[in-house]
């Protein structure tokens, strides 16, 4: 086996910058072996925010793969695999697919992965850290050169350290699956809780729609930033989605007034670059706790999401899910009426209304049946003769 990781790095989609640096050691007093992080935002505007969850959230590989042409007959590749969890949760595997000439196989593990307990509470961490993961694929017997998808973990951030195929094998980049799509998000959209990286409902629908995903689904992270709507502007996008609302009520970061310009400003510079590109807006998906109720949200002892409680006169325009999606449906609504007719809007609840509300074990985020459902309600939608995005 030897090393082709130059070459690997070549074959990677779904990422907009790839950082080189030490990664963390395992022992006080050793250097950790160098890693290339394939980041889901630009390399300025993280430098610029200078926020560690956002960093962390951005180095999530959600829709993260490498998609190449290779005659090799196995595949391995050495990553360092870290995880965010609550204090005293257990830690599950991390998942990678492999696909192989369009043939979904079955998922590959990793046990081996760093472990950052943090406390909401007060942001104490206890980090547990761990070797990197070796993740040995079998692409089947060298007969010809096939098209090959690896796509990497929805849970953890990853560094890849190194890639290698059997001596003599070759590897190339694969042309694109499909027409671009660019979908800007939430956790959401990341979809930690897919079980495997193929199933999340983005994954889900590319795969079934024809298209080349970028996956800009950030855990906690949607906030309305500058630098991701530049970002979606200047990726080579024939389709569009936007999936907001729920974070900026998470984070109780903005009230009616900075959020309604935020949204019109994100659209205006996604227009800049892509003045006919249609854009579909999809408003939150339920949430019982907030439905109602302003953010901020917070995990109760149960690992419930609920509202922090606030006094009365601090909630005026405050932002609660049923007016996050009306302010959507009306803004969307007046610039189609300003001759933005490549403009639509989805109900989020129509993807994951009330009804769906036992698939979402933590009172926010679906589960794994969630997500297939939503991809599902999602295709046609966007994708079908009468989609969206078509």
């Amino acid at each position: 086996m030897h090393s082709v990781l130059d070459l690997a790095l070549d074959c990677v989609v779904g990422a907009l910058g790839k950082t080189t640096e030490p990664t963390a050691p395992t022992a006080p007093g050793t250097t950790g072996p160098t890693g290339v992080t394939l980041h889901r935002s630009p390399d300025r505007g993280r430098a610029q925010l200078a926020d560690s969850a956002f960093d962390f959230s951005s180095a999530v590989p959600s829709g993260v793969r490498l998609e190449m042409l290779t005659d090799a007959t196995e595949l391995e590749l050495d990553a360092r695999l870290s995880v965010v969890l609550p204090p005293g949760m257990p830690s599950a595997d991390s998942v990678f697919d492999l696909v192989v000439d369009g043939e979904l196989r079955e998922p590959v593990l990793a046990s081996e992965q760093s472990l950052i307990f943090l406390d909401p509470a007060t942001g104490d961490r206890d980090v547990r850290p761990a070797e990197p993961a070796t993740v040995r694929f079998r692409l089947g017997p060298r007969a010809r050169e096939r098209r090959v998808e690896i796509w990497l973990p929805v849970s953890p951030a990853c560094a890849l350290l190194d890639v290698r195929v059997p001596d003599g094998a070759s590897l190339r980049p694969a042309p694109a699956s499909g027409p671009l799509w660019v979908h800007y998000g939430s956790s959401i959209s990341q979809c930690a809780d897919a079980g495997r990286p193929t199933s999340t409902w983005p994954a889900r629908v590319a795969r079934s729609a024809g298209r080349s995903l970028v996956n800009l689904g950030l855990g906690g992270q949607c906030q309305l930033d500058p630098f991701m709507a530049r970002a979606v502007r200047d990726l080579p996008a024939r389709a569009i989605s936007l999936e907001l609302g729920i974070n900026v009520l998470n984070a109780d970061s903005m009230r009616e007034r900075a959020f309604v310009p935020a949204f019109h400003g994100f659209l205006d510079t996604i227009r800049d670059g892509h003045p006919d590109t249609p854009v579909l807006v999809i408003t939150p998906i339920v949430c019982p706790a907030a439905e109602r109720r302003p953010g901020p949200t917070t995990a109760g002892p149960d690992a419930m999401v609920r509202t922090v409680d606030r006094p009365a006169d601090l909630a005026l325009g405050a932002l609660t899910l049923t007016r996050i999606r009306e302010l959507l449906s009306r803004h969307v609504e007046q610039r189609r009426e300003s001759g933005d007719e490549r403009l639509r809007l989805v109900q989020g609840t129509t993807l994951f209304g009330p009804d769906d509300v036992a698939d979402l074990p933590d009172g926010l985020h679906p589960n794994a049946a969630g997500c297939a459902r939503m991809a599902e309600r999602f295709l046609p939608l966007a994708f079908g003769e009468e989609g969206a995005l078509r």
